[in-house]
């Protein structure tokens, strides 16, 4: 059919009998009679071709369309014209009533059929809104089973969830205890392995002692240089290696209080963080370790120095002084100082310091790390000529440029110094590397009121008589450098 009509479309009949019916009905007037009826015929010839084609068309697609498809259209327009093509003027009531019959006729015969078809293609209909009405219910129920799966599926969902956080969290401080008791076991293995060092050194120092002692007896000359060069505590061949190493080691020891502040620092706070909210606190705290652990540290190698000093000081012989010969050994045996002890100072000294407040459940020994580092930095900035120490502090303080930082939530305008952040590190007056601290407008006043506080019978915890005089009785330590003790 399509093909069909394709042809059509594209032959040329149509267009030539439109230029013959052009070019005839310009020359109608100049042809003869004979001409004319000539042209006339073949028109008609060419007209009754296309028509062939139509009515060929018209049959396919009548066709096409089924038993009852294009019934009104062939009703209403096809046959009248047929009955206007083939009749009279004269006529015209006949084919009328003709095809009136002819209407009849088809209406007669297509009805009884036409309501067959009609009444079975309702029953189905019923039929399939019947069915459609079940599915429709079916469908209704499997969402409401839908539903009810997904708010069980949620709530098991929500107690699991509940239940893996709970054990996340029995999980996580199980870890935290099992770490603090490792370390503390560590600590204290580490603290006997250091004082059995330290006994077997003062004991080889004694034994040296003795045996030059008894070898002066016998012969002081030779036997007097054999028994320096088997002491222990005698340096070989390099007296000034203190000396010589003193600049590196102080840019290794400043780096290192530069990297304790900006990460161990931070550590220890995020830490503290768990348990006391305010941040004042935690950063008073840090700085009150930091002070502690100088103080601590500054002890202990006092009283090293001593003990060093009287193991070398009968048997020194050599052109450095004994000074140099007593740091040069302790430069040579950090590893000999017993920094547990420092830290459990430092520890028990903020337990009955007046400025800190906290929890009863808090332990400071959550810091003992950051407190173990600063010691050790602290104890080896004492053997540096001139030694590195920390500068004299107190609340309330007239803020120093050249000497302190602020922080970023201080007032900016503010003169006096609220608290302390970071300690300035100080060689002799000289600012080697710069603190840290907040400024605040009626900082005085604050002072004042925190020790008021802090005083009262509400701090959290409190240390006995006997402990406050033990920590409390440490003896003045000398100024170093003109750096005031802490």
């Amino acid at each position: 059919m399509a093909g069909t009509l394709r042809r059509l479309a594209n032959s040329e009949k149509c267009r030539v009998l439109q230029d013959k019916l052009d070019d005839w009905y310009k020359d109608y007037h100049i042809n003869s009679c004979d001409s004319n009826l000539n042209v006339c015929c073949e028109l008609l010839e060419l007209n009754s071709k296309i028509q062939g084609q139509l009515f060929q068309i018209l049959s396919v697609t009548a066709r096409e369309g089924g038993q009852y498809a294009g019934v009104e259209t062939l009703k209403c327009r096809f046959l009248p014209w047929l009955g206007t093509c083939f009749s009279t003027s004269s006529s015209g009531s006949f084919s009328e009533n003709s095809f009136g019959i002819l209407n009849e006729s088809m209406d007669r015969k297509l009805s009884p059929s036409h309501e067959r078809e009609l009444n079975g293609v309702e029953s189905k209909l019923s039929s399939t809104r019947i069915e459609l009405n079940s599915v429709r219910q079916e469908l209704l129920e499997t969402q409401m089973d839908l539903e009810d799966t997904k708010n069980k599926s949620a709530n098991t969902l929500l107690a699991t969830e509940d239940e893996i956080l709970q054990l996340r969290a029995e999980l996580r401080a199980a870890k935290e205890k099992l770490e603090l008791r490792s370390l503390d076991s560590m600590e204290d293995y580490e603290r006997q392995i250091r004082l059995l060092k330290d006994e077997i050194s003062i004991l080889s120092a004694e034994t040296g002692i003795l045996k030059s002692r008894v070898a002066r007896s016998r012969s002081p000359s030779p036997i007097r240089h054999s028994s320096r060069a088997s002491s222990p505590f005698i340096r070989s061949e390099s007296p000034t290696s203190a000396k010589l190493t003193n600049a590196s080691r102080q840019a290794h020891l400043i780096s290192r209080f530069n990297d304790i502040f900006a990460s161990d620092r931070l550590d220890a706070q995020t830490m503290l963080r768990r348990y006391i909210e305010d941040l004042e606190m935690v950063q008073r705290i840090i700085f009150i370790a930091t002070v502690e652990s100088f103080h601590a540290a500054k002890m202990a190698f006092r009283q090293f120095r001593l003990r060093v000093r009287k193991s070398l000081s009968p048997s020194h012989m050599g052109p450095e002084s004994l000074e140099d010969a007593i740091i040069d050994y302790i430069v040579r045996n950090l590893d000999l100082y017993d920094v547990q002890s420092s830290v459990n100072e430092v520890i028990s000294a903020m337990n009955v310091n007046p400025k800190i407040s906290f929890p009863p459940d808090v332990d400071f020994i959550l810091i003992s790390g950051f407190i173990r580092e600063m010691c050790r930095v602290a104890f080896s900035m004492q053997t540096l000529d001139p030694p590195l120490d920390i500068a004299f502090t107190v609340d309330g303080e007239l803020f120093t440029e050249s000497k302190y930082r602020r922080t970023y939530d201080s007032e900016h305008t503010a003169p006096l110094v609220y608290y302390h952040v970071w300690p300035a590190l100080m060689e002799n007056d000289d600012v080697i590397v710069k603190g840290e601290a907040v400024t605040k407008r009626g900082a005085l006043w604050s002072s004042v009121r925190s020790r008021s506080r802090s005083a009262s019978p509400l701090r959290s915890r409190s240390a006995s008589p006997g402990r406050n005089l033990t920590s409390r009785s440490r003896s003045p330590s000398p100024r170093r450098s003109g750096t005031p003790r802490f």
